[in-house]
């Protein structure tokens, strides 16, 4: 192919309840609900941990969201009225929380200050870790979802690159730096004192993925929030709101429907995804706590015709090259890798999938896919796709409006751009400020249809449950790479089997 074709690929439709199809998730959830599942919970199973004022802002929170909230703007197509959790998912949201869990206001404003940070953000991540552990190991059935609600403090000091006034830190109970903790990780210490000290600085500094990457052994999901989030109108200084989050039928739709996700619900699935096919985006991470230089971890997430995702978190090892700055496995860990995808999705279904596609920013070297293929069967299509964001190629339409979402430019027949961002007529807008750039595809291994890789893309931008959106730039595959890369080195957690993505985001 050697000249370029411009083509508009058709907006993809989603799945409701009663087997309706509609184009935006507020729509269908709206008219027809939720995907009839069997794990759809009839009513929500949630805990609370916070500190007295976090909990109060929950409460009043929660009894908003179960009535209805008007739109912010009802003459703009992408604003929605909220119609109250019960009306949109058909599941019930309690009036009080099956537990509800206090931290200490003050200790929690004390230990934030520290001045290491790594053991101020250990510790006030202990304040919210160990009562959840401790119930965890009491109840018999325990919450489906948590909802950590946290102070605007933890969210501005508790992030790597936060910085506490002077005048307000507290003395460290660290015995040493990090530069010698390191060295001790690297060469070992006889004393059992100095290995604990130590061992501080494999954790993480961001608050939101130490912790979760703490509970992950516990399968225990979460949902952090500001408490500013959820009713930023009691947080005033100077007669003005300290922040001003999205308005609250926009909170209500983004955090109502990771909830339901969360719990276990199923709020949508693409309407027209082709049946056994498997969708797997690598993730990669440099792992700064580990005592080697150029480690990092690599995992992969896999995605089903259904929507649902699950995580895999490989070997930790020497992935990353300064040369090209780029992230490639040996033959022996794609193998170990790609095998967990394959033996997680036959036990599913039965059988592997018909057609195997594995989304990365680079592409695969010689020896990383000698180790895909060594383990996928002779029956599953494998096919490697490489997505970047680009900006090297603009498209520009006659009048004010930009291009269309969901335009496509095949420059050969395995190489093309994709445009998930622009105008799109359901919202009779563009949701952005700049001239939309398009997402470079290329079919990098194996043999594909670069027109139905494009479109299989264009539906992944819909399944994204951890807001109520339209669409996103990006497919799934890739839009929590770097998320969840971030969460599987955040703490040293070791044998950790196959978590549903819900755990993650």
């Amino acid at each position: 192919m050697s000249n370029r074709i411009l083509t508009q690929l058709p907006e993809p439709l989603l799945g409701f309840g009663f087997g309706q199809q509609m184009e935006h998730p507020k729509d269908g959830l709206f008219l027809f609900g939720p995907l009839a599942d069997n794990a759809n919970p009839a009513e929500m199973r949630i805990g609370i941990v916070g500190t007295p004022e976090g909990i109060a802002c929950f409460h009043e929170w929660a009894k908003r969201i179960r009535g209805h909230i008007p739109s912010a703007n009802d003459k703009a197509a992408h604003h929605a009225s909220w119609p109250g959790f019960q009306a949109a998912f058909g599941t019930k949201w309690p009036e009080a929380a099956l537990v509800e869990l206090t931290v200490n206001a003050n200790e929690l404003a004390k230990v934030i200050r520290i001045e290491n940070r790594h053991e101020a953000i250990y510790k006030a991540v202990s304040l919210y870790e160990e009562p959840i552990k401790r119930t965890l190991r009491q109840s018999e059935a325990p919450p489906a979802l948590w909802f950590v609600v946290i102070p605007e403090e933890i969210h501005q000091y508790g992030r790597p690159k936060s910085s506490v006034p002077k005048e307000q830190r507290g003395l460290s109970s660290s015995l040493f730096n990090r530069k010698t903790a390191r060295k001790i990780m690297q060469t070992g210490s006889l004393f059992e004192e100095e290995r604990v000290a130590a061992d501080l600085y494999r954790f993480d500094l961001n608050f939101h993925h130490q912790l979760k990457a703490r509970l992950l052994d516990k399968q225990a999901v979460l949902q952090i929030v500001r408490e500013t989030t959820l009713t930023p109108e009691r947080f005033v200084v100077d007669g003005r709101q300290i922040r001003t989050p999205q308005d609250p039928a926009t909170v209500a739709w983004n955090l109502c429907t990771t909830a339901f996700f969360k719990a276990s619900g199923k709020p949508w699935r693409l309407a027209s995804v082709r049946p056994s096919v498997c969708y797997v985006g690598l993730v990669f991470k440099k792992d700064e706590t580990a005592p080697e230089t150029g480690n990092a971890c690599c995992g992969a997430q896999m995605f089903l015709d259904s929507g649902d995702g699950v995580v895999f978190r490989g070997a930790v090892g020497p992935w990353y090259s300064k040369v090209g700055e780029q992230f490639h496995l040996s033959r022996e860990k794609a193998a170990e890798l790609m095998k967990l995808v394959v033996d997680a999705y036959s036990d599913m279904h039965g059988k592997p999938p018909s057609e195997l596609f594995i989304h990365g920013k680079t592409r695969f070297d010689n020896d990383e896919w000698a180790g895909f293929c060594s383990v996928v069967p002779e029956t599953t299509n494998l096919v490697g796709v490489r997505i970047r964001s680009t900006g090297d190629l603009k498209l520009y339409r006659y009048g004010k409006k930009p291009v269309l979402r969901g335009t496509a430019m095949m420059v050969t027949d395995r190489r093309g751009y994709l445009w998930t961002k622009g105008f799109t007529p359901r919202l009779d807008t563009y949701p952005g400020w700049e001239t939309p750039n398009p997402l470079s595809i290329e079919v990098t291994r194996g043999t594909a249809d670069l027109k139905q890789v494009m479109t299989d893309i264009l539906g992944l931008t819909k399944v994204n449950f951890n807001a109520c959106v339209f669409a996103d730039g990006l497919p799934v595959t890739l839009k929590f790479a770097d998320a969840v890369g971030e969460i599987l080195t955040a703490a040293p957690v070791q044998d950790l089997p196959p978590l549903p993505f819900r755990h993650y985001i």
